[in-house]
Parts: C-alpha cells; sequence; structure tokens
C-alpha cells in the first residue's frame, strides 16, 4: 500500500477506510468494528476518517468501543475526525437550527469529546468539517494552532473547502494545513476543472476525496460513462468501484480516496484499485464520459 506525507512524521495510507456510516451497521458490537479494521490493515489501510457528526454523534464512540476493548489497534492506525457542524440531533439535540461553529472554545470542546468518545489520547488529524462564514481567521487559526501544541491533535486540515477559505484561514495560523477533503468522482468532476485540484496540486498539499463512488451512483448507474468503467473493469478482472478509485489515484494531485462500507467483503475488496492500469488514453475515457463531452 503506497503512502502520501502530510508532515515529517506524518503519512496516511493511500486509501482511507471512511467511517461515516459505521453507526448504520446492523452489528456496532466492538468484535465486529474490529473485524472491518484488521481487514483493512491486511491490505495496508492503516488510515480511517471519522467526524463528530457522523451517526448523528454516535460514530466515533462505535470506534471507541473497539478501541477500548482491544486498546493495541490504536498504534496500529491513525485517525481522522472533524468538527464545527451543529446539528439539531443526538449530543446537540436542543439547537435552535444547524450551523457551524469554528470558535475556539467550540474547536476545544469537540476535540475533548472526540477523544472521550474514541477512547484516544490524540487524534492524528483534525479537519474543519465545512467553511464557516461566520469564521474569524484569526481565533480560528490560532485555536488550531494551540489545540496541535496541546498534544491532542498531530495536524489539522480542512474539508469542503474553496481556495479562498484555505487561504484566509491559513493566513490567520503558523502551522500548516495539510489537507482538504472534498468531494471528487467522476460522478462529480468539479474540483478537476473549477480549479479546486489545482491549486492544492500547486501547493503539493495531498486532497482527501469523499464519496469517491458518487455515493454509490457509480456502481449503478447507466449511459457511456457505464459502459466505460464496465470495460475497463471487465479487461482488468475487478469491478466497476476499483475502477472508478482507479481514476482518482492515477492523477498527480496524490488524492486519497475515502472509502466507505459496512460489507468485509466489499471493504476488503477496497485494494483492488491499486492493481488497475489506466493509461492516459483510457484515463481521459473516463474524463470525458463524466464531462458529457469531448474535451476542446
Amino acid at each position: 500500500m503506497p503512502r502520501v506525507t502530510l508532515t515529517p512524521d506524518l503519512s496516511f495510507s493511500r486509501l482511507i477506510y471512511g467511517m461515516w456510516r459505521l453507526a448504520d451497521d446492523k452489528d456496532t458490537s466492538p468484535a465486529h468494528v474490529e473485524a472491518k479494521i484488521n481487514t483493512c490493515l491486511e491490505q495496508g489501510i492503516t488510515t480511517f476518517d471519522q467526524a463528530d457528526i457522523y451517526g448523528d454523534y454516535g460514530a466515533e464512540a462505535v470506534l471507541g468501543a473497539a478501541l477500548g476493548a482491544n486498546p493495541a489497534l490504536r498504534d496500529r492506525i491513525e485517525v481522522v475526525t472533524k468538527c464545527d457542524i451543529v446539528a439539531p440531533c443526538g449530543r446537540y439535540a436542543d439547537a435552535p437550527v444547524k450551523y457551524y461553529d469554528t470558535s475556539r472554545a467550540h474547536i476545544f470542546k469537540s476535540v475533548d469529546l472526540s477523544l472521550q468518545a474514541m477512547q484516544i489520547d490524540h487524534v492524528d488529524l483534525l479537519l474543519i468539517h465545512r467553511p464557516d462564514p461566520l469564521m474569524d481567521h484569526a481565533e480560528t487559526g490560532k485555536a488550531l494552532d494551540d489545540v496541535i501544541a496541546s498534544g491532542k491533535v498531530r495536524a489539522v486540515g480542512v474539508s469542503n473547502f474553496r481556495p479562498w477559505d484555505w487561504q484566509l484561514l491559513q493566513s490567520g495560523m503558523s502551522s500548516k494545513l495539510v489537507t482538504n477533503q472534498m468531494e471528487v468522482s467522476l460522478s462529480e468532476i468539479t474540483p478537476f476543472t473549477n480549479g479546486d485540484v489545482a491549486f492544492h496540486q500547486h501547493h503539493r498539499q495531498p486532497i482527501m476525496a469523499w464519496s469517491p463512488l458518487g455515493g454509490g451512483s457509480l456502481m449503478t448507474g447507466n449511459g457511456q460513462l457505464a459502459q466505460h468503467l464496465d470495460k475497463i473493469a471487465t479487461e482488468q478482472g475487478v469491478d466497476r468501484a476499483a475502477v472508478a478509485v482507479a481514476f482518482l489515484l492515477r492523477h498527480p494531485a496524490h488524492i486519497l480516496p475515502v472509502m466507505g462500507t459496512n460489507n468485509l467483503d466489499r471493504i476488503a475488496s477496497i485494494s483492488d484499485a491499486l492493481r488497475v492500469e489506466l493509461d492516459r488514453p483510457t484515463w481521459f475515457s473516463l474524463y470525458e464520459a463524466a464531462l458529457g463531452h469531448e474535451v476542446a
């Protein structure tokens, strides 16, 4: 499994296991969660993506139960989590409206709650989950610097930020933002055309890609793109998912797809994407099908 360096002392597996739906599984027992983790580790997938809001603020505790039952697992994995979304459910059930909170107090409170829920003493990467229109970049930036200094977080980044959002927050910080997790896939090709991928590639900042299968739409869709995916998948002895993920891996921006499934067999096949070879014409055949027209 290739690895991507984010800081001199922190690297991630090129493929990341996403835990967005971890709490939705019919079996959330520590043993079953540990089985998912071990299935990832057997492929060299060591990075696990969480967020405080996942599972109505319950998914981190599901992971935490597994880590509490087998503390040795913690030393074998990197844990990512996110904060700043306050939604009227779970611990914030009394919130009058969904909103974002990038205040210092909320960031520190969120980190402490995440550590408590996951039964760990630090997270490897903390992401600001959504751009906050009310963000005071100086306050938020200083809070992120300080949460790193506290030892509770090793590195920080963002999610769903545009380049100007990134630059504003970075201007209020002394530490470096190390990644932007954004939606990018063959069903959401916009980051390749609006400058988002180019911005981070220019600054050598790896991108984490959420929903790399388009929320499952790439597995069930028909049409020209589906035909291309099926043709390549048949030729290379994999499924559509492997080809769709390989499309992202082929790009020189060092995109890290975040793959989420509760099915152990599907987890075991995540690394099939590494076996797919896409030459330039084949990559462009997928790109054109995703765009819906020939490149100019």
